[in-house]
């Protein structure tokens, strides 16, 4: 079991502050992800979310969520993800991220970070991590992929 999964359980076994608790903690993981303030909702093998509270520190001048708070919500989603997710005898770093902005980001978002069990287990080293932004109401707006190498480490 991954450190970041032993964090999550051992979080979320404190009622009300344990999921507040590891977000500030993976946050410093890597601490641009704290500028977004992510809230993790759900870390499991395959499937995270997060919610990145609609703030005046994420706003553009329009008013919605930053195009790249965006971005940043899907890579931490990404990056548990990964970490709760790859083998013990892999390495996994992120090689590019294509996404589309679908719709104004209004409300507070949901990021959601997903792949499938095989994908951790084939011979190919490229990786494509599905991600998506949600509004409250559901309206998608952002989609894309995260792309991954992922190998072997060095002596498995």
């Amino acid at each position: 079991m991954s450190q970041v999964q032993k964090l999550w359980n051992t979080a979320t076994s404190v009622p009300v502050v344990g999921k507040r608790a590891f977000s500030i903690a993976f946050s410093q993981k890597a601490p641009y992800f704290a500028t977004i303030h992510p809230r993790f909702t759900v870390v499991e093998p395959n499937h995270v979310e997060l919610v990145i509270p609609k703030r005046r520190s994420v706003q553009n001048h329009l008013g919605t969520v930053h195009a790249i708070a965006l971005c940043n919500g899907l890579e931490a989603a990404m990056g548990a993800l990964a970490e709760v997710t790859i083998p013990s005898h892999k390495r996994w770093i992120p090689k590019g991220m294509d996404v589309a902005y679908t719709a104004k980001a209004t409300s507070d978002i949901v990021c959601i970070a997903e792949t499938d069990p095989e994908q951790w287990t084939s011979d190919n080293p490229d990786l494509h991590v599905r991600v998506r932004g949600e509004r409250e109401d559901g309206t998608v707006v952002i989609e894309g992929v995260i792309k991954l190498w992922v190998t072997e480490k060095p002596g498995a």
